[in-house]
């Protein structure tokens, strides 16, 4: 039933414009984004698979912007999971140097717009260039009181829960904490995104439907919305399209 739900939602081809959106609508506070087909977008026009994460950098930018300018509060991209070490060591590098690249190109616009940069993952692996380009970022906007722009880089979300455990029982065991005072809040205090709400949205491009391993915990309540539109061909229009779902959507919670 659900997967039925998600391919009726993905088949959907009206596009959006900010219009359409509702004013008084909810504007999700929070959207996290799956950017999924940058290598099948380059397969179908015959070029190799770093020219489709290429292409894909530029419909990050597009989708900042077009967040930024309905008043999304936080935006996080799903850039680099733990799994994408098993990719060739070609494409690996090509997309620990992306980063590098757009911030080098993009950092001065982030903050003439307010944006802060955070990055969400294990730093553990990443070469030096990429995390000293996103600590540059994160230093650079770290007063910046607009969106937030969060880039899930090495992120797993079960070594993500595993590694929150990990430090629980650590502070358990030495006494920092009683086991009574253990509940959800304590356990998201100890995520990669703490201090972060949990998405409202959640976008997936390419026709997977799937959370490949992404924000496990943070997506328990988020609204979900698939589409067959291939990463780099994703237009502002598109975004539009999924915030007006969701403002179409009733949260309930669980409850009536």
């Amino acid at each position: 039933m659900l997967e039925h739900l998600a391919r009726k939602w993905s088949r959907k081809e009206q596009q959006a414009t900010t219009a359409e959106l509702d004013p008084s609508g909810q504007i999700p506070h929070h959207v996290a984004v799956i950017m999924d087909g940058n290598g099948r977008w380059a397969k179908k026009r015959n070029l190799p698979r770093m020219a489709g994460h290429r292409a894909g950098m530029k419909t990050v930018k597009e989708v900042v912007k077009a967040a930024d300018e309905i008043g999304v509060q936080y935006l996080t991209m799903y850039a680099f999971s733990t799994e994408n070490w098993k990719r060739p060591r070609d494409e690996v590098d090509f997309l620990m140097k992306l980063p590098q690249e757009f911030l080098s190109t993009e950092l001065e616009e982030l903050v003439e717009r307010n944006v802060r940069v955070r990055m969400v993952g294990s730093r553990e692996q990443l070469p030096s260039y990429t995390i000293q380009a996103l600590e540059t970022a994160e230093q650079r906007t770290r007063n910046n009181t607009g969106l937030q722009l969060n880039f899930a880089l090495n992120y797993g979300a079960r070594k993500e829960i595993v590694e929150a455990v990990k430090d629980i029982a650590a502070r358990l065991q030495a006494g920092e904490i009683d086991l009574e005072q253990l509940n959800e809040d304590v356990i998201s205090r100890h995520l990669y995104t703490s201090g972060i709400p949990d998405p409202d949205l959640l976008i997936r491009t390419s026709g997977e439907i799937r959370l490949s391993n992404f924000m496990l915990w943070q997506l328990a309540y988020t609204e979900l919305w698939f589409t067959d539109v291939l990463w780099p061909d994703f237009t502002r229009e598109h975004f539009y399209q999924a915030i007006v779902e969701y403002q179409g959507r009733a949260r309930r919670y669980g409850a009536v």
